[in-house]
């Protein structure tokens, strides 16, 4: 069992003054602990890329209509997107994967056909999905995850593409983090004032119709509050979440379970993240988070996970694009761990 003072030993007696390389010396050592190693490695990188369709679109609580998703999935197998470009660009295995989307893409060579069901339910008016649909999404992203580790990957990036996500995110994140829901409510991908207004009226609809069928027991609670931790995480996840978010959800913990290195994107992914880290605590120690995004509300989430992001580019695509991005900040974290000099070996003066 390697420990965390083994490691921090080495990086210490790098050439280096001690502690100079910052972030990378805190990702360095947290993705030894990850392989169990001194001497870590990354192979064959491999992406994520679930897409689904959302109930609660048909409230006009996005800018974008619901047909966007399967355009944009064809467009990913034609290497067209923003994530192809970075898949690309560093080396990723990209799989796309319909869980959920509300168009028949099982003849579209290059994407893999896991679909659950033509888009979740309109959680406004009933739960997004049944406990039997959560749980075939769930077992769809380990199953990904599997083949992943298959393939020789340890280190997994995740993305999503559903027009609507961000609702059940920002719900997610009133419900769980005990934040007011009007703080977790943003702009998605270019709602104007009015429409974030309209898209909080929604929401809190939702949610005050989800109260009215899991009423905390002995709670005198309020939409406006957050639920009670007696209402389990499952139920606050199946009723609101998209077919992508759970199947990422799925993903995740069967990555930690692999000790794979898992990067967590934007705004939907860290509150899939979230979500993950609710139904198992250890799975946050193999979680690297790659990006703050302009989301209203993504800042306060990585504050609630004590996470601190290695970058903050303004991104507000999805897709996994701000964790590939990041990639070779991590690639750089595990070059210097096993490539730079120490101090007996260079005859350097050890000066601390």
């Amino acid at each position: 069992m390697i420990t965390k003072d083994e490691i921090q030993t080495k990086i210490d007696n790098l050439n280096k003054p001690k502690g100079s390389l910052g972030r990378l010396e805190e990702l360095a050592l947290q993705i030894c602990m990850i392989q169990q190693t001194l001497e870590p490695h990354l192979t064959h990188p491999c992406h994520l890329l679930f897409g689904g369709d959302h109930g609660i679109e048909r409230e006009g609580v996005s800018v974008s209509p619901r047909e966007v998703t399967w355009q944009q999935m064809i467009n990913f197998t034609h290497g067209g997107g923003g994530v192809n470009m970075f898949c690309r660009q560093h080396g990723f295995d990209l799989s796309i994967v319909d869980v959920g989307v509300d168009y028949d893409l099982s003849q579209v060579p290059d994407i893999l056909n896991r679909k659950i069901a033509r888009g979740t339910k309109n959680f406004l008016y009933e739960p997004a999905m049944s406990e039997a649909e959560y749980q075939q999404a769930l077992t769809v992203g380990a199953s990904l995850a599997d083949t992943c580790y298959e393939k020789g990957c340890n280190i997994l990036s995740i993305g999503e593409m559903g027009i609507g996500n961000t609702s059940p995110s920002s719900i997610w994140m009133h419900l769980i983090c005990n934040i007011p829901l009007e703080e977790c409510i943003g702009a998605g991908s270019g709602l104007n004032n009015d429409g974030i207004r309209h898209k909080y009226e929604v929401l809190s609809k939702a949610v005050a119709g989800f109260y009215e069928v899991n009423e905390p027991i002995g709670s005198n609670a309020q939409p406006s509050k957050t639920i009670q931790p007696i209402i389990p995480i499952p139920t606050i996840l199946a009723y609101f979440g998209g077919f992508e978010m759970i199947a990422a959800i799925g993903a995740m913990l069967r990555a930690a379970e692999l000790h794979m290195i898992i990067l967590v994107d934007g705004f939907i992914m860290t509150a899939c993240a979230l979500a993950a880290s609710q139904l198992h605590p250890e799975v946050r120690d193999y979680m690297i988070f790659t990006h703050c995004g302009d989301e209203s509300g993504h800042k306060k989430i990585l504050d609630f996970l004590k996470a601190k992001p290695l970058l903050n580019l303004g991104l507000r695509l999805g897709e996994g694009t701000g964790a590939l991005c990041a990639y070779p900040i991590v690639d750089s974290a595990v070059r210097m761990i096993n490539e730079m000099n120490n101090f007996q070996n260079a005859n350097i003066t050890k000066y601390f």
